[in-house]
């Protein structure tokens, strides 16, 4: 369950809470009755080093996937001309 943080708008009360996701946030101060704020922090993860960033895996070309060797595209044989089957019965 995450840990939330809440700070007081009226007297400046500040304390964390483990709250389960489908809890409601709290609204009133512990200390004085006042309305409460929830504290936004940083995420808690963090990721260094190569390969997290979009360019990382690209080449200069700006292409993802790299290019591969293409084959040689067989040619078809050429079909016999109707004029010349015609002729030859």
């Amino acid at each position: 369950m995450p840990t939330y943080a809440y700070a007081c708008k009226d007297c400046g009360h500040a304390f964390d809470i483990v709250q389960s996701f489908s809890d409601s946030s709290l609204t009133s101060c512990p200390e004085c009755e006042g309305i409460l704020r929830k504290k936004f922090n940083s995420v808690g993860v963090v990721f260094k080093g190569s390969g997290f960033y979009r360019t990382d895996s690209r080449d200069s070309k700006g292409s993802t996937v790299s290019a591969a060797p293409a084959a040689p595209a067989a040619t078809p044989a050429p079909a016999a001309a109707p004029a010349a089957a015609a002729a030859a019965s």
